[in-house]
Parts: C-alpha cells; sequence; structure tokens
C-alpha cells in the first residue's frame, strides 16, 4: 500500500500542485517553538499527528451509530519536522530536488490529500470532511516532490479512535 499511495501523490504533486492546495482544506497553525524552516533539498524530515512522533500517532474520529467510517474531529494537526538520518520507514529524505511534502492518508474512501508542505514546524489541519475509517490502523504517507531517485517517503502508522460511541 505505500508503493501505491507513494505513487498516486507523487502524480499529485507532479502535475497538480496549484488544484491540490486549492482542494486541500488545511490550513496552516501557529509555529510553535521553531521558526518555520523551508524544505529544500537533501534534508531528512519525519510526519507527526497532533503533535505525536511516529509510533504514538492517533485519530480522533465521528462515527455516527453502527457506521464503519466517520469524519475526523476538528483541530487535529499534521506537520513534517526535520529529522535525523536512519534507515527506518518512518523518515524520508526529499532527495536532489525535494522542496515540498505531500500528505496523503490511507485507508480511506480514496486517498486523502491532507496537506502540501513547503516549510518544516508548520502544523496543518486536518480537514474534517474527507472519510476515515472508525478503527483499526492506516497510513499517514509524507512525499517529496519534485521527485528524484533519491527521494523517499516517510511513513506514519495511524491508529482510528471513534470518540463518537
Amino acid at each position: 500500500m505505500r508503493g501505491t499511495l507513494a505513487r498516486r501523490l507523487i502524480a499529485v504533486l507532479g502535475t497538480g500542485l496549484t488544484a491540490a492546495l486549492g482542494v486541500t482544506t488545511a490550513t496552516a497553525a501557529s509555529a510553535g517553538v521553531h521558526d518555520p524552516v523551508p524544505i529544500g533539498p537533501d534534508q531528512y524530515f519525519s510526519g507527526y499527528l497532533n503533535g505525536h512522533p511516529p509510533g504514538s500517532a492517533v485519530l480522533k474520529v465521528v462515527c455516527p451509530g453502527p457506521s464503519n467510517t466517520g469524519h475526523p474531529v476538528g483541530n487535529q494537526t499534521i506537520e513534517v519536522k526535520t529529522a535525523k538520518p536512519v534507515s527506518a520507514a518512518d523518515v524520508g529524505y526529499t532527495g536532489s530536488a525535494g522542496k515540498r511534502i505531500g500528505a496523503a492518508l490511507g485507508p480511506s474512501a480514496s486517498t486523502s490529500l491532507l496537506a502540501v508542505f513547503t516549510s518544516y514546524f508548520v502544523p496543518m489541519k486536518v480537514p474534517t470532511k474527507i472519510t476515515v475509517p472508525c478503527s483499526g490502523t492506516g497510513k499517514l504517507v509524507f512525499v517529496p516532490a519534485p521527485h528524484s531517485k533519491a527521494a523517499r517517503s516517510a511513513v506514519l502508522t495511524v491508529t482510528f479512535l471513534n470518540i463518537g460511541t
């Protein structure tokens, strides 16, 4: 699944960044402790959900009644931060051309582009209109663009938590 999400996101980022930014409902939030740092080539990064690093990412979901799908609760954030170079799947690399990082979530009704980042340490809100599972796990894939041969996506495993029951 990681390869499929990454290929879809590379296609969106490579051919339609302007359109993707138009449909992405994520908005920048406060930068917190760090000042924004522009994303550039040859940098390592990790993805975060609600400020939590890989291994502890939970997306809160509201699911009405016996439904298997629902929508994310408001005021949840995703973010990319610089990282130390390691070979773990949860650390990405921008490669020789990377200047932005797109974030896509799966599984959902369809692969959902959540945000496009041009700077590190700038949280963006998770769109509440997307449809996600009420429970289980999924992958939040952070894909650098433009893509180059050495570029590598960061993958964050997400646990869906239904708070509506």
